[in-house]
């Protein structure tokens, strides 16, 4: 069984164990980042608009004449950073962020259902959220703002869809064990007051690991999820 899937930063973290644990033999698998995560990349920077026109041509020319059987987007790149208060932040850095967390999803999960509208075939577009999408954490503003609208956009899309349409999902995978944990522990508890609260869960085992949390991300293509849906592995 065949199946088309883009990854978005599949160069580390949870996008890279999505990648290394595609449930499909046949499958192609293409990162779109700026470094590079799989054989096949495309390279784009999601912080630039720009950027997001090339995404967009390249689903449209891959998909034009597609015949296999599933074609799957899964949005996972974003960014936590910079932590601390909004009006502190540099502000090319907030931009970026800001673009990269709320704007892109949309734009790009927008341009794959254009692309793939005409398909017959089983289509999936998953979005990564987080627990931040519905607490306020001081300090992460961009970033719970991105996460929220990530939500409300996928509860809204796929509400649009007809019976044979694109599965659009929301997915916040719990706490989890990459980089950008690290890089939450290590900010100071002025820029971030719920810093020690992630220090104890990194003490207690408490934090899942980035295969964990690929393995039910692709377990979700296969359970009754109904279309919108904001789902939170830790309740399944």
């Amino acid at each position: 069984m065949t199946a088309l899937i883009w990854i978005s930063g599949a160069s580390a973290g949870i996008g890279a164990a999505l990648a290394a644990a595609v449930p499909f033999p046949d499958a192609r698998v293409i990162d779109i980042s700026r470094r590079g995560g799989t054989p096949e990349h495309l390279k784009a920077d999601l912080a630039k608009p720009a950027d997001w026109t090339v995404v967009e041509q390249h689903f449209s020319k891959e998909l034009a004449e597609y015949d296999g059987d599933r074609a799957i987007f899964i949005h996972n790149a974003g960014t936590v950073t910079p932590i601390g208060p909004a009006s502190g932040a540099d502000a090319d850095a907030y931009t970026r962020a800001v673009l990269l967390n709320s704007a892109a999803p949309q734009v790009l999960g927008a341009a794959f259902l254009r692309a793939s509208a005409h398909l017959t075939c089983e289509r999936h577009l998953v979005l990564l959220s987080s627990g931040a999408a519905r607490t306020a954490y001081a300090g992460w503003s961009s970033y719970n703002a991105g996460k929220a609208a990530v939500e409300h956009w996928v509860r809204t899309v796929g509400q649009e869809q007809p019976t044979d349409g694109c599965r659009v999902i929301a997915v916040a995978p719990g706490v989890v064990d990459t980089a950008m944990q690290s890089e939450i522990r290590s900010t100071d508890e002025q820029d971030f007051p719920a810093v020690g609260r992630f220090h104890d869960l990194k003490r207690s085992g408490a934090l899942t690991t980035p295969e964990a949390a690929a393995s039910g991300i692709w377990s979700l293509l296969d359970r009754d999820v109904p279309n919108g849906s904001c789902v939170d592995l830790r309740n399944l």
